[in-house]
């Protein structure tokens, strides 16, 4: 009885894990045809002329900032000084306990405003307002914490001017020209609720005056793994969801907005601890509710730069956030699991967030318990463990090394072989290790959700272009 019980437990595993590895290959498949499009577009001389001009519609950059003293200065600078025929930057200083406004007001001149913009959305107490002598386009918020991005959000939204929002991270770095990559859908007739951009690894990169000016691969495993997943995530996963239809994800990071539709639905949602999915999803609602037919896609050749975790414990308290958040966003929306009505989102993106992505850690830990008892009870054969491992950890291997080949034949950000190597060298190590250390972060993300923990954890920040050593030493 147990020794068949454990046997139909491992096969189901190993059939679950089949069919999410496959999904994610034909997601590769599907991200080759958009990526060919995309990369001649880019290099369309015609459009690129056009983007030049003032036929681009004006945009906000929306900056939530809370303790980011390491990285605001150059933050800033990178954002006024993007290449846009006109633009606007909000920062909003969320109850930082750090020396983020202090750097502020001295590197940026700041004098107080009165506010003149209707409040739309409540959020926490704001402070004061401020306006920069240096540089006319920069407006600075100062308001109370509201425990996290999505308050600091809505207050920079309520005080934005333009039609189309940019909401970005303080810790990350817009490269130059990619607001005006990223606003290429405007020129081509297609009507635009949302656009999402390439977010790419900034550490261990060289920075100079808030733009990455040397791409290079962390020598330090946490650091490049990361940059494993994020070319994983950005390269094909999010091209892939084009073809498809139903994007359930822009990164909170780097994505453009509609102003109108995101007052519709009440901006971001405070409670949430990952704002960003569960603002997307509300967005699909809102467009399929009122037969809206405007796009949420992704482009893959505007990219940002952010800075991510170095530490397990740091790496930990986001992992677990992330899952709680796709967990408490997919809960609330539950009805539109296979729902006709939402189209792609109900009938295709909601089932695989719900099952290929939430429920991912508990079966594949299931199927690695299943195969341990297996083997101890002669339930399985090594044949078998063997093919689970296959499926489960080569299959993955082989979307990293693919994944590193698309990036190699396009857009080929990392120039020196030895960076090219050392991802190569990491998607065997991730696969024994981090991979299963990431499972754990995730599964615990299911009890910080049944508990309702809205703690986001501390971020700590190196500084842009600083390696492990450099941060030591400042220290």
């Amino acid at each position: 009885m147990i020794a068949s019980l454990l046997l139909w437990v491992d096969r189901f595993a190993l059939a679950y894990m089949l069919g999410l590895n496959s999904f994610y290959a034909l997601l590769l498949l599907l991200s080759i045809p958009e990526l060919w499009s995309h990369w001649h577009l880019a290099e369309d001389e015609h459009l690129t002329l056009v983007l030049g001009t003032e036929a681009l519609p004006p945009l906000s950059i929306l900056v939530p900032a809370h303790n980011e003293e390491m990285t605001i200065v150059e933050s800033v600078v990178s954002f006024l000084t993007l290449q846009y025929p006109y633009h606007e930057v909000v920062l909003v200083n969320d109850g930082s306990s750090d020396a983020t406004m202090t750097r502020l007001l001295e590197s940026y001149d700041l004098y107080q405003i009165p506010p003149a913009f209707m409040i739309s959305i409540q959020t926490q107490p704001v402070r004061a307002y401020y306006r920069s002598r240096r540089y006319s386009k920069l407006l600075v918020i100062d308001k109370e914490n509201g425990g996290g991005k999505a308050d600091a959000l809505n207050a920079a939204l309520n005080a934005a001017r333009f039609p189309y929002v940019l909401a970005v991270d303080a810790d990350t770095l817009i490269e130059p020209d990619a607001l005006l990559r990223l606003a290429r859908p405007f020129l081509l007739g297609k009507p635009i609720a949302a656009v999402g951009g390439t977010i790419r690894v900034a550490n261990a990169c060289t920075i100079a005056h808030g733009r990455v000016v040397d791409a290079r691969v962390d020598k330090r495993f946490l650091p490049a793994v990361q940059v494993l997943e994020y070319l994983r995530a950005f390269l094909f996963g999010r091209l892939g969801w084009n073809r498809l239809g139903g994007n359930l994800i822009i990164s909170g990071a780097f994505g453009l907005f509609k102003r109108a539709h995101m007052l519709a639905i009440g901006g971001y949602r405070a409670r949430s601890v990952t704002e960003d999915i569960d603002l997307v999803v509300r967005l699909q609602r809102h467009l399929r509710e009122n037969h809206i037919a405007d796009a949420i896609s992704f482009i893959p050749d505007p990219v940002a730069w952010t800075e991510v975790p170095t530490t397990i414990r740091v790496l930990g308290n986001q992992r677990m956030r992330w899952h709680q958040g796709l967990l408490e966003t997919l809960w609330t929306h539950r009805d539109l699991l296979f729902n006709f009505r939402y189209g792609a989102t109900g009938l295709i993106a909601y089932p695989f967030f719900l099952f290929g992505e939430a429920l991912a850690p508990a079966i594949e830990v299931l199927g690695y318990l299943g195969v341990l008892v297996g083997l101890a009870f002669g339930a399985v054969d090594l044949n078998f463990v063997w093919l689970f491992m296959s499926v489960v950890v080569l299959y993955g291997m082989l979307l990293s090394v693919w994944s590193i080949l698309l990036e190699e034949v396009s857009f080929r950000r990392y120039t020196r072989a030895v960076d090219v190597l050392r991802l190569l060298f990491t998607t065997v190590i991730e696969a024994f290790g981090y991979r299963q250390l990431t499972l754990f972060f995730r599964l615990k993300g299911f009890w910080r959700a049944f508990r309702r923990d809205r703690r986001w954890g501390v971020m700590s920040r190196e500084g842009f272009g600083r390696t492990g050593d450099d941060a030591r030493k400042a220290a």
